[in-house]
Parts: structure tokens; C-alpha cells; sequence
């Protein structure tokens, strides 16, 4: 197999927001009470609004750092590790039940499409007691690809 070279690429909010919208595997990362990162694996969409959500409980540690401070980021992963991520920063808020069983639904189709029984999922949803996570994108890096520095490829044959 043939080394790659590292990438970054710039790009708009569409084209962001396209790139994220195929890829489900992320880290998000909130802030500790003593200011240090905290980072969960995640599974990510992009709703109607153009927000990154993901599902959460309201005990788990990121629901009570996105209660406690607004800022968040999330590196958004390619399901092949080498693949193509990006990091975009924004504001979190949590959206508490009732209000969060139609967004949740949301969340699922944006992921995995129609479920089989949208009753039973909502009413799981409220026995739960999920919450739902909204990242609104205030910016992003480049999307990257991790790999040599292309001056240690050129000439290569």
C-alpha cells in the first residue's frame, strides 16, 4: 500500500454540512467543572436546522457539562479511522423531555431513516427520559486527512 498524503481542505457551510451528514461516528468534547475537556464517542446527525444533535441521557457526563457551560466542540470521524474528519466548535444546549421526543425522532431518521414503530420508539424515548444535544455550528476547521506531509512524498516513484 502506497503512503498517503495529509490534507486540509476548506469549505463552506453547505459543503460542511454535507461532509457531516454522511458520517455518524464522532467525539464530542465539553467541559469538565475544572476546566478540563471531556470527550464522549458519539453517534451524529445533522437536523432540518443544520445543528449537529445526538442523543444522551440527562445523568451522563457531557448533559451535565453542556447544562453547566455552552461550549463544546465535536471532531466529526470517518467510519475508516484514515479517513477524512473535522472539528467544529459551537454552542450546546440540551433539550429536556417532553420537548425532546419529536426532536429525538428527528435524530433517528437523520441517522438510520424511518423506524418500524414510531410509537414504540417514542414512548421508549420517554421511559428513558432521553435527552437530545444541539450543537449550533458557530465554526470548523478544514476537513483533514491524516497522512505524510506531502513535501516527503514529492519525487517518490
Amino acid at each position: 500500500m502506497s503512503p498517503s498524503a495529509a490534507r486540509d481542505l476548506s469549505v463552506d457551510r453547505t459543503a460542511l454540512l454535507e461532509f457531516i451528514r454522511s458520517r455518524h461516528h464522532g467525539i464530542l468534547i465539553t467541559t469538565r467543572r475544572d476546566g478540563r475537556p471531556q470527550a464522549s464517542p458519539v453517534s451524529v446527525g445533522v437536523d432540518a436546522a443544520g445543528d449537529i444533535v445526538v442523543s444522551s441521557y440527562p445523568e451522563r457526563a457531557k448533559t451535565r457539562n453542556a447544562r453547566r457551560d455552552e461550549r463544546a466542540s465535536v471532531c466529526v470521524l470517518s467510519d475508516d479511522f484514515n479517513g477524512d474528519w473535522v472539528q467544529v466548535d459551537g454552542t450546546i444546549t440540551v433539550v429536556d423531555q417532553p420537548a425532546a421526543v419529536e426532536q429525538l425522532v428527528e435524530y433517528y431518521r437523520c441517522i438510520s431513516g424511518e423506524h418500524p414503530d414510531w410509537d414504540e420508539y417514542r414512548a421508549a424515548m420517554r421511559r428513558q427520559g432521553k435527552v437530545l444535544l444541539r450543537l449550533r455550528i458557530e465554526r470548523w476547521g478544514p476537513i483533514s486527512r491524516g497522512g505524510f506531509p506531502p513535501h516527503l512524498l514529492a519525487g517518490r516513484s
